[in-house]
């Protein structure tokens, strides 16, 4: 197998040839289907990402590790979700979508999807700036 930033690629044979998927591909699967979810107000990424998104760099694998074991990959998933919502629904809303997202376009068996809860972003009411 080939290596790629220190992980494997997850690969596939077929009788034309092998299919190799690389972990970002995986990451960007997991991070928009993570995202979809109602309840989850944002991704958590880290400084880097944050950076990249403020100079106008979408980065759709924000907020999600991909770790390739012998018997499926192991996801890990850092969200903000929004105040209000039950965590452990949208916890296993967010598993829910993203297995059913990678079985359908990869066929890669999932071993775990953690989610992490890093934050809960309150809403802001604005206020019009007559009334104030």
């Amino acid at each position: 197998m080939n290596e790629n930033n220190g992980l494997e690629l997850e690969e596939q044979k077929s009788e034309l040839g092998k299919v190799e998927i690389s972990p970002e591909v995986i990451e960007v699967i997991a991070g928009i289907a993570a995202s979809e979810v109602d309840g989850v107000a944002t991704m958590r990424g880290n400084f880097a990402t944050d950076v990249a998104e403020k100079l106008g760099r979408k980065n759709h694998g924000k907020g999600v590790k991909v770790e390739l074991e012998e018997d499926g990959i192991i996801i890990d998933v850092s969200v903000v979700i929004t105040y209000g919502v039950s965590v452990p629904n949208v916890a296993n809303l967010i598993q829910s979508n993203i297995k059913q997202a990678l079985q359908t376009m990869t066929a890669i068996d999932v071993q775990a999807i953690n989610v992490h809860v890093v934050g809960v972003q309150f809403e802001t009411i604005e206020q019009n700036p007559e009334e104030v």
